[in-house]
């Protein structure tokens, strides 16, 4: 197999998150694989992160700094303050050096094929000639519930029937978006940063949840129900990552009398290792489309316990085999999930083992399969 030139695209590729996880992995795997590979963010993070300590892959980037909160003036005479007049040019200049950038790039590589990992990614190409050569797919890490309370929806039906294929997480949702008329909707997951390794040995005592510490993630509600779990001696809740919301976590905690039983871990180099830890996984989010946390958990043999948000979780979490599955928003229900499986050794490492039996087609190379299959489709 000959390799191809890829690029993949993303308003913001190197921050610490999902969905960066998820292109850095797939360049890599891609480059490892013999292709010729560009991953592209558009603006820098605000807090990269290095996601590989030898990419194979070439990155860059396209403005030179991160966006600035959109400045909307009140009164006519503001909008014509000559300051504002400068801004608004700054402004355009800023974004034709990125599209000529964005040109350049292409120029090096007339044909092929451009994986844009946002609809936002995808708005901000509108309107750019690509070279006749090159093939475009867009990605949607979100769940079709998601897309529908946000912009994102639009953002999808207005510019993703015209790629060669839309590509969502979940069957779920992606019978969703045809129903919404997207005729070229089709499926492939993400795929799991790192092999599976080891399994977790699930003695640990260790409730974990993974991602930033936002609001989305609601957080409060893992701390009240590992609270009213009354929790068993030996038992800690371990939160990882980093956000605005640490100092309200931990005064949340102490309000609710955990003291030292809630670890802030903040962000950590070797997830894979961490989640080898946990005893269990808790999800607690306001939404979710398809949590990589799940997966990655799974893989290292964690059951999980956590809301029923998407067609993706259900995906991820088999509930009554792999982990447990309660209604969304249920802090009640949540508790008394996380307290059987606290209580219960050995349902813990039934559920754990099935959890790392049911996530090994993400294994990277087989998502990278589906990915080259999809590439062939599309040449044919």
């Amino acid at each position: 197999m000959r390799g191809r030139n890829i690029f993949l695209a993303g308003i913001d590729v190197d921050s610490m998150g999902g969905s960066q996880r998820v292109l850095h992995t797939l360049a890599q795997g891609f480059a490892e694989r013999g292709h010729r590979v560009r991953l592209i963010g558009i603006r820098p993070s605000p807090q990269p992160h290095r996601f590989h300590a030898e990419p194979a892959y070439r990155h860059a980037t396209l403005y030179s700094r991160p966006a600035s909160p959109p400045w909307r003036p009140r009164t006519f005479a503001e909008r014509l303050d000559p300051r504002a007049i400068r801004a608004r040019r700054a402004l355009r200049a800023d974004r034709e050096r990125a599209r000529r950038r964005m040109a350049a790039l292409f120029a090096e590589a007339p044909e092929g094929y451009l994986i844009i990992g946002s609809p936002w990614a995808a708005d901000w190409l509108r309107g750019m000639p690509w070279p006749p050569g090159l093939r475009g797919i867009g990605q949607y890490h979100e769940s079709y519930a998601q897309a529908r309370s946000s912009a994102n929806l639009r953002l999808i039906l207005r510019h993703y029937p015209a790629l060669e294929k839309a590509v969502f997480l979940s069957e779920p949702d992606a019978e969703e978006f045809r129903r919404q008329r997207l005729p070229n909707a089709g499926v492939i997951p993400n795929p799991l940063p790192f092999p599976a390794g080891s399994a977790a040995p699930l003695d640990t005592g260790r409730i974990g949840a993974v991602g930033r510490l936002d609001a989305v993630k609601r957080l409060d509600r893992l701390i009240d129900a590992f609270a009213d779990t009354g929790p068993l001696p030996g038992w800690e809740l371990h939160l990882f990552g980093e956000g605005p919301l640490e100092g309200e976590l931990r005064a949340h905690a102490a309000r609710r009398g955990l003291g030292d039983l809630v670890r802030f871990r903040g962000a950590v180099g070797d997830m894979a290792a961490a989640y080898r830890e946990l005893s269990v996984l808790a999800l607690t989010s306001e939404r979710e489309g398809r949590p990589m946390a799940l997966a990655e958990a799974a893989a290292a043999g964690v059951p999980a316990v956590g809301f029923d948000l998407s067609g993706g979780v259900r995906e991820l979490v088999a509930d009554g085999r792999t982990g447990t599955l309660v209604p969304p928003h249920d802090t009640a229900a949540l508790g008394r999930a996380l307290a059987r499986l606290m209580a219960d050794g050995a349902l813990r490492e039934r559920y754990g083992a099935a959890a790392r039996e049911h996530v090994r087609p993400l294994a990277t190379p087989a998502v990278l399969d589906r990915w080259e299959e999809l590439f062939a489709e599309i040449d044919r």
